[in-house]
């Protein structure tokens, strides 16, 4: 959002705390129990279930009501905007591990037959959201509506982009647009590969499965979490902090020196020149980490602070640090720790036997062959039970 002035940023970053507290009470918690829904008949029959396409149809609702006010519906239709949005990300994910950028050279692109593909996706989503803008450019423009207050939100319409349209800041509608659509991949797939891996992880524990049952059960008593809630889940909470550990989204990232530099080692740097973090591989380093390659969630002090970039010296750096954080970082921890309570305390689950769980890199890690398991419908656990 470099387009932002300084007056707007601020206001946007208010408003983003009133939206994360109005989401968890209207949106993470509805798409999560309509998840769940759409898992009861699995449930009942035993039937085998793709989590990782559950959570990522899930994380795909949740940000296009949020930034859009649109509902891609995901977890229970199929549309062509939808199968657009995932193939423009699995093209992103291809074209950021391709050693031959073939795909820049526009002539290329109209016979090869994936690009045909992609080239068509992208043109599609960038129609929807054109409409998208136009429409609710239309309805702030007819309602005379503009932002006046520090704390803005629109109860009828709290999406990102009814803000940035009230903000009658001159932004461009190209620019807009691709904003919009970075944070679309930003936030969805990222928070989807969150939950799939913390699921994957609880299942290989048994004992840290149980744990969360209980802590579920006790402090939400059988009702749908709020915000209040968030810091009492501790345990629930350093589960997920700890499968970002272990496979963080991106595994990798870019930086480019402004100026010359000599990093720790001695090695020099010249302006403008990229260096890889490999996330992954300073997470997994036993020189970092005691015990690296176990899941262990209360590595992690359950009364201490929620462990970010600076508490633990820029040795957990899942969102990056500095001026170029990634600014969803609790967005998306909100909306991870809200569908994870909701699933835990709904369901029991378990791995399928004799499936190989393998990953597969990009801008996320994810499973090569999804994440197929059986779950198991749980009696939600009164208040009164869960206070005894």
């Amino acid at each position: 959002m470099g387009s932002m002035g300084k007056g707007l940023l601020l206001r946007f970053l208010s408003f983003c705390l009133v939206l994360v507290l109005l989401l968890l009470k209207v949106l993470f918690g509805r798409c999560a129990e309509r998840m769940v829904e759409k898992l009861l008949p699995d449930a009942i029959s035993g039937s085998a279930v793709n989590m990782e396409a559950k959570f990522s149809q899930l994380t795909l609702d949740v940000i296009g009501l949020a930034l859009f006010n649109y509902n891609f519906d995901s977890l229970t239709t199929d549309s062509p905007v939808i199968d657009a949005v995932y193939t423009a990300l699995k093209e992103a994910e291809l074209r950021s591990t391709d050693l031959l950028p073939y795909w820049q050279i526009k002539a290329l692109c109209k016979f090869i037959p994936r690009q045909i593909k992609a080239e068509n996706a992208v043109s599609l989503i960038r129609q929807t959201v054109e409409e998208l803008i136009a429409k609710c450019r239309e309805i702030v423009e007819s309602e005379g509506e503009r932002i006046n207050e520090d704390e803005y939100v629109n109860d009828r319409d709290p999406s990102i982009l009814r803000f940035l349209l009230a903000s009658r800041e001159e932004v461009s509608s190209v620019q807009l647009r691709d904003d919009l659509l970075s944070m679309l991949v930003a936030g969805h797939e990222t928070t989807g590969s969150v939950l799939t891996w913390t699921a994957y992880l609880l299942s290989k524990d048994p004992s840290s499965l149980e744990k969360a049952h209980e802590e579920v059960d006790r402090v939400l008593g059988g009702r749908s979490p709020t915000y209040e809630d968030m810091k009492n889940l501790k345990f629930l909470t350093r589960c997920i902090t700890e499968s970002l550990r272990l496979y963080p989204h991106p595994p990798v990232l870019i930086r480019r020196a402004q100026v010359a530099d000599v990093l720790p080692g001695n090695y020099k740097v010249n302006a403008g020149q990229d260096i890889m973090i490999s996330v992954y591989n300073i997470h997994h380093s036993s020189e970092v980490w005691d015990r690296a390659e176990e899941f262990d969630p209360e590595r992690f002090d359950l009364e201490g602070p929620v462990p970010n970039e600076t508490n633990t010296d820029f040795r957990f750096i899942p969102f990056s640090g500095g001026p170029r954080k990634c600014v969803g970082d609790q967005f998306a921890l909100l909306e991870a720790t809200v569908a994870l309570a909701i699933f835990v305390q709904n369901f029991s689950f378990e791995l399928i036997p004799d499936q190989t769980i393998s990953m597969t890199t990009g801008a996320t890690i994810h499973t090569t062959n999804g994440l197929y398991m059986k779950v198991k419908q749980r009696e939600k656990v009164s208040a009164l039970a869960a206070a005894l």
